[in-house]
């Protein structure tokens, strides 16, 4: 009888040697065309940091593109720098099942593969695709107990991803998809522990996860072989992740339609502050209240959104992201939840810190019973004259019941690519050759190279 290990391998080699139909390839180009304009906005934000590495590391060249930047290095620096630039800006993508943001670490490992390979295009896109499902079908099958546990799954389950993503586009054969599986499992990490405070190496843990993944693919493919099966018994990764020894039942895997379900970030903040924020957006949309007219704020919602995410003492833009009381002040000041409204410029704003600190975050059990169904938030603010409004939202902007259109996709790219400095003539031809098809011309552009 297969193993846990091999009913996974088995149904992520069998959709990575499918072909893509055109709705598959044409979500992956939109997957691509934002993760690029994340990316190109993250590096701007680590742009320091970006050549503090470059020059410690010696690695200025080579057949990757660091993007955002005219350098170019070595395929594992490369996965590991984009990978962290396209995470830092909190505008990446994510799938709320599995509470996981494959985008960053999929595709910049894979990225960095096949320009070091010099593969095409359908290599690309169909590595993006198997990576996006091994990434989040492996993270639903362990939420929420990894994330109650302090395990960060973009750091473990992206790593996963990345890997299977690479060995997808390179055309592994079974066995070097599970070696490369395997290798994955032992080297991916992540924990939570980074998000909170001052800290910032948030980031740092999806580009650990492209740059684990790329790696693990390198083992495989220099032939050294994985064990039977890495994720049962008491040693095994599935119990070390969850605490759990009960292995789930794998009777009938199915494709999820990883980069068709996952949602799309309109605010920079983290995923869970933006119920809040639509509920929060809203009530300013009919009310035209002012913040000096505020008594409270008061938010009612899962209990995800609320440990760890209730802080009012707030350590730089890193910590704000992470705060639903702060990301609800100063969308309710400012109409907005972009990037400038979670800069160092707004954080040390006098006027939105007071209103931060009016906002009382509720835990509710019935709404933390919805998830991962819905994660709601409901945002009831009360006037000093005793008038209270009150907003409910059950998917925030973005999910696929609720989604991003193609056209706003595209706004966001505009916003994100001039934001990184670039302007906007370019911005929009090179969203114009993403989104109609030709890839080919945008990533040589951006420094890219890929085969045909």
């Amino acid at each position: 009888m297969p193993n846990f290990t091999d009913k996974l391998v088995d149904h992520f080699y069998e959709i990575s040697n499918k072909p893509l139909s055109k709705l598959q390839e044409k979500l992956c180009r939109l997957r691509l065309l934002d993760y690029y304009g994340v990316a190109l906005a993250g590096s701007k934000i680590l742009e320091k940091e970006l050549l503090g590495y470059i020059s410690f590391t010696g690695t200025s060249e080579g057949s990757a593109s660091v993007l955002g930047t005219s350098l170019k290095t070595s395929p594992d620096q490369a996965a590991l720098l984009n990978g962290m630039s396209a995470h830092v800006a909190e505008l990446d993508d994510g799938d709320r099942f599995g509470m996981v943001h494959p985008g960053a670490p999929v595709i910049s490992a894979v990225l960095s593969i096949v320009q070091a390979r010099q593969l095409k295009m359908v290599d690309l896109l169909r590595g993006i695709n198997a990576g996006y499902e091994a990434c989040v079908q492996l993270a639903c099958l362990m939420q929420p107990a990894m994330k109650d546990r302090g395990y960060h799954a973009t750091g473990i389950c992206g790593a996963v991803g990345a890997a299977i993503g690479v060995a997808s586009a390179c055309g592994f054969d079974r066995e070097r998809m599970k070696s490369t599986f395997s290798a994955a499992i032992t080297s991916s990490s992540g924990i939570l522990k980074v998000i909170r405070g001052s800290s910032k190496l948030k980031p740092y843990n999806a580009g650990q996860a492209a740059l684990n993944g790329l790696t693990a693919a390198r083992v495989a493919a220099s032939g050294l072989l994985g064990p039977t099966d890495v994720m049962e018994g008491d040693q095994g990764f599935y119990c070390m992740m969850t605490g759990s020894s009960l292995i789930p039942e794998l009777s009938e895997l199915k494709p999820v339609n990883a980069v068709g379900r996952v949602y799309i970030k309109p605010y920079a903040a983290c995923r869970h502050c933006h119920a809040p924020i639509d509920a929060t957006l809203k009530i300013r949309s009919i009310s035209a209240v002012k913040s000096e007219e505020i008594d409270s704020i008061q938010v009612r919602t899962h209990r995800y959104a609320v440990y760890l995410h209730d802080h009012v003492e707030i350590e730089g833009s890193a910590s704000a992201k992470m705060s639903v009381p702060y990301s609800v002040a100063v969308s309710l000041i400012t109409g907005r939840a972009g990037m400038h409204e979670f800069s160092d410029a707004y954080v040390s704003n006098t006027e939105v810190m007071r209103l931060a600190r009016k906002v009382i975050m509720i835990a509710d059990d019935e709404l933390t019973a919805l998830v991962p169904a819905k994660r709601a938030a409901i945002v009831e603010i009360k006037t000093l004259q005793g008038t209270v409004y009150s907003e409910r939202v059950d998917l925030p902007k973005g999910e696929p019941e609720n989604p991003v259109t193609e056209e706003e996709l595209i706004k966001k790219f505009y916003d994100l690519a001039v934001f990184s400095g670039k302007t906007l003539d370019i911005v929009k031809e090179e969203a114009r050759i993403l989104v109609d098809t030709d890839i080919r011309i945008l990533l040589t552009q951006a420094g890219v190279r890929i085969g045909y």
